[in-house]
């Protein structure tokens, strides 16, 4: 393994670092890493079809599948709380 001088470890083996991580955490440790933003993301199982009419609906509007999803369903969400 190539040294790391990076490591908080200090392990010389991937195995000494996987031991020194079953046991630490790394909020233990102060670092001047900043912070990451991040989103959060879920994958939702489609039926093959369903998703080979989305890929052609989004490439006709010129947008990802994953916004056309998300324009529709947000669509969908606001459409279903006007009705109550």
């Amino acid at each position: 393994m190539p040294e790391n001088k990076s490591s908080v470890s200090k392990a010389e083996t991937p195995e000494a670092m996987g031991e020194f991580w079953d046991t630490h955490d790394f909020t233990d440790f102060d670092t001047d890493a900043p912070d990451v933003a991040f989103t959060v993301s879920s994958a939702v199982a489609l039926e093959p079809d369903l998703l080979t009419a989305l890929e052609r609906q989004a490439a006709m509007r010129g947008v990802s599948v994953e916004t056309l999803v998300n324009v529709w369903l947000q669509e969908k969400l606001t459409e279903g709380a006007s009705r109550k």
